[in-house]
C-alpha cells in the first residue's frame, strides 16, 4: 500500500518554542509523489463545488492553490502582505499570536456574486484566512469553502469559520 499524505508532514517538536509540535510541510513539497498526493487530494474535496476562483495566501497557499486552479480551470486571487501588490487594493488587519499583520488584495481580484475556495497549507488559529474572508467579502465575493492539508485541532481555528464549509486532509490533536 502506498504512503499517505501524513506520511510526507515532518514533525519537528519544541519549535518554535517548547511545547509545540511544528508540522512542516515540506517534506510534502520535496517529494513529487507527496505534492501529487497534496493536489489530487484537494481536487477531490472540491467535486460537486460551486465556485469561480480559489483565493490564496502567500507563500504556501499560492504552492498549493496555483496547481489546483489550474487543473480545474479557475481563476486565482492572491492574498499578499501589505506593500507587496502593485495596483489599487483593499486590506485586512488582524491580530496575530504576537502582535498584528496587514494583508491585501487588488481591488478587481475578487467580483460581485463570485463564489470562492479560499485554499492554505495550515490552520492553527485561523487568522489569516479570517482576514481573507472578510476581505473576499468586502469586495462582493462569497467563500464557500475553505480547504488545507493540515489542521491543528487544538486551536480550533474552524470556529471562525460558522456556516462555511472547512475542511482540511490531515488533523493533528494538539497544537
Amino acid at each position: 500500500m502506498g504512503k499517505k499524505l501524513e506520511d510526507y508532514v515532518i514533525t519537528i517538536p519544541d519549535f518554535p518554542k517548547p511545547g509545540i509540535m511544528f508540522r512542516d510541510i515540506t517534506g510534502i513539497l520535496r517529494s513529487a509523489d507527496g505534492f501529487k498526493l497534496a493536489i489530487d487530494e484537494l481536487i477531490k474535496r472540491l467535486e460537486g463545488v460551486e465556485f469561480d476562483t480559489i483565493a490564496v495566501a502567500e507563500a504556501r497557499g499560492f504552492i498549493l492553490g496555483s496547481p489546483v486552479a489550474y487543473e480545474l480551470g479557475k481563476k486565482l486571487a492572491l492574498v499578499r502582505k501589505k506593500g507587496k501588490l502593485p495596483r489599487e487594493t483593499v486590506q485586512k488587519s488582524y491580530e496575530l499570536e504576537y502582535g498584528s499583520a496587514v494583508i491585501e488584495m487588488h481591488k478587481d481580484s475578487i467580483s460581485e456574486g463570485e463564489r470562492v475556495v479560499i485554499i492554505d497549507d495550515l490552520i492553527a488559529t485561523g487568522g489569516t484566512v479570517k482576514a481573507s474572508q472578510e476581505l473576499i467579502e468586502q469586495l462582493g465575493g462569497k467563500v464557500v469553502k475553505i480547504l488545507f492539508v493540515i489542521e491543528l485541532e487544538g486551536l480550533n481555528g474552524r470556529a471562525l469559520f460558522d456556516g462555511i464549509d472547512v475542511e482540511s486532509i490531515i488533523k493533528y490533536p494538539g497544537k
